[in-house]
């Protein structure tokens, strides 16, 4: 479905400096870029913004990066995060060229979120984002966790058996992540629809595992803390100690 493009978008894409015109200038200069030292997460398909920008503003030990592919999108989420505080940074382009625009070592944690299932042809299946010709770009690209979340049942099925190919080690997997309260202020637009309705949200954490490691089963998810998720309960997001305990 074609995104309607607002009066102001034209110009947004134009003026807005958290765009990134050459992402490929920065590769292996991102930290030079922020300013700072800090750990980088990317988000793939940000779509309008809502969980990066308030991921940045909870967040301000953390680099937050997202890739849009369309340009309408983007425009409203960097508009959005213009507006907030943290910092962020917006890339328009396809997830494909990474490559091109990150060095190894440089992304810690990616977040890929409600991302098209592309269900119908079996063609189609390699351009899903948890394909395994994807998760080779993501290891090559030195990243630690995937956190990833579906409302689509096929596509969460299909995303287990890719990471357990490629010996991911998948943890804290939930069939029915909001069947236990979520902290609703990082929960992406797509996700706030799908809960109104009812649906069921997938929800599961990839680690490039250590030799001998075995995936989990699935199973509802855990009350234990995630130290590589950025998106904490209040609660814990209050301990004098971070959030992010892997990275110090």
């Amino acid at each position: 479905m074609r995104t309607r493009k607002k009066n102001w978008t034209a110009r947004e894409l134009a003026e807005n400096e958290r765009i990134i015109k050459e992402p490929q200038n920065l590769c292996g200069k991102w930290r030079e870029y922020f300013g700072n030292v800090n750990p980088i997460q990317l988000e793939i398909g940000c779509g309008k913004g809502k969980f990066l920008a308030a991921s940045a503003q909870a967040f301000p030990q953390i680099n937050f990066i997202g890739i849009e592919r369309d340009p309408t999108i983007l425009a409203q989420a960097a508009r959005l995060a213009r507006n907030t505080p943290g910092l962020s940074a917006y890339i328009i382009s396809e997830a494909e060229a990474m490559s091109e625009y990150f060095a190894p070592g440089e992304i810690e944690v990616l977040y890929i979120q409600f991302c098209d299932p592309w269900p119908n042809k079996k063609k189609w299946a390699k351009r899903r984002l948890t394909h395994g010709r994807f998760l080779d770009i993501y290891y090559s690209l030195g990243i630690n966790v995937i956190h990833f979340k579906t409302d689509n049942r096929a596509l969460f099925d299909f995303s287990i058996q890719q990471f357990s190919e490629k010996n991911w080690l998948l943890r804290n997997i939930s069939l029915d992540l909001h069947s236990t309260p979520q902290d609703t202020r990082f929960i992406t637009e797509y996700e706030a629809k799908f809960v109104d309705l009812g649906m069921p949200i997938y929800r599961l954490e990839a680690v490039k595992p250590a030799k001998g490691d075995l995936c989990e089963r699935p199973h509802h998810q855990t009350k234990e803390s995630d130290s590589s998720n950025a998106v904490h309960s209040e609660k814990e997001s209050n301990n004098k100690s971070g959030y992010i305990k892997d990275f110090g």
